[in-house]
């Protein structure tokens, strides 16, 4: 017997759209990069990122001269949509095509609306790192796979945002990092951390020293690490006893290739509960993190439902 609970999980096996999967790493790269070019710096790159929209993923409002854009990855309609401050829209379909190809079209469609878009033509933290304009060989779209790829960033984005209000203290947006080709939310201790060593490929180490120049507690979803992906979490740096700390749901694990917990998504698909598995894998890791490096913890976290039951104020609108 189906539930919503359970069929508001898809499945999608990574086998099954490696070659789609590969490509559209490319072409959020692109966006991603445009987004970069136009958005000044925010700690650890905030600014870089997508987030999950109410149909697939979007750079938000991107600044440019004193007006603003925003570039969407449609996987609903399955187009690519620019849209202007000064009213402008530009677009055109996800399909089948080369990333040369995409990344010529989307200088097109910025160029009909007056937007420039210079960026560094070759992506990051992949081997080997083919030049936009030159790459014939990710040219894959399957459109029922990108959905369904949405449609589990949106069930994470949704349960990884619950986890998230729980922390008061400095944390990250839920955003997608075009990098990695990750849906990751960040936490801090509030202390400073060691000089990552960097080693990302076609990544400068000083990009990593930014990204990790504060002790954090890493939790995402990403297409790999299982037969559909999985969720992770990892601290940088690592405490003492991180590894051997006690986590859930069943299923998770800690991965010494990767170095950071694991939970196979196909092991919350098929759990009775979904919402509860995930959760559980976020509480507890972030919980080996914490604990293993001695949060302030009562500092750090608060109820979200802290103001629950309080008296509507006068200036709230009325429903």
């Amino acid at each position: 017997m189906t539930t919503p609970a359970t069929t508001s999980w898809p499945s999608l096996r990574v086998s099954d759209w490696t070659a789609t999967r590969d490509t559209l790493h490319m072409w959020t790269q692109i966006v991603g990069k445009i987004r970069m070019a136009h958005a000044p710096l925010v700690n650890h790159w905030w600014q870089v990122t997508l987030y999950v929209s109410p149909r697939g993923l979007t750079t938000s409002t991107v600044p440019y001269l004193t007006g603003a854009f925003e570039i969407e990855f449609d996987f609903v309609g399955h187009q690519l949509v620019v849209r202007s401050s000064d009213g402008g829209v530009g677009s055109f379909p996800l399909r089948p095509m080369p990333v040369a190809e995409f990344y010529a079209e989307v200088l097109h469609t910025l160029g009909e609306l007056g937007i420039e878009a210079p960026i560094h033509p070759r992506p990051n933290e992949v081997e080997p790192a083919i030049p936009f304009a030159e790459d014939y060989a990710h040219a894959s779209y399957d459109a029922e796979a990108a959905g369904l790829f949405w449609r589990q960033l949106l069930q994470a984005n949704r349960v990884m945002g619950e986890f998230r209000s729980h922390f008061v203290g400095k944390v990250s947006p839920v955003h997608f990092f075009w990098g990695a080709m990750d849906l990751a939310c960040t936490r801090f201790s509030g202390r400073s951390a060691p000089p990552h060593p960097g080693g990302a490929p076609n990544c400068g180490d000083w990009v990593m020293s930014e990204g990790y120049s504060r002790e954090l507690s890493s939790c995402g979803f990403w297409p790999g690490g299982g037969e559909e992906g999985a969720f992770y979490s990892y601290a940088y740096p690592e405490p003492e006893g991180f590894a051997d700390h006690p986590v859930g749901p069943d299923g998770a694990y800690f991965s010494a290739e990767f170095k950071q917990f694991l939970l196979p998504y196909e092991a919350v698909r098929s759990a009775s509960d979904p919402d509860r598995a995930v959760a559980e894998f976020l509480r507890t890791t972030y919980e080996a993190a914490a604990v293993r490096g001695n949060w302030d913890r009562s500092a750090l976290e608060d109820d979200p439902l802290r103001w629950h039951g309080v008296s509507t104020p006068r200036w709230a609108p009325s429903r």
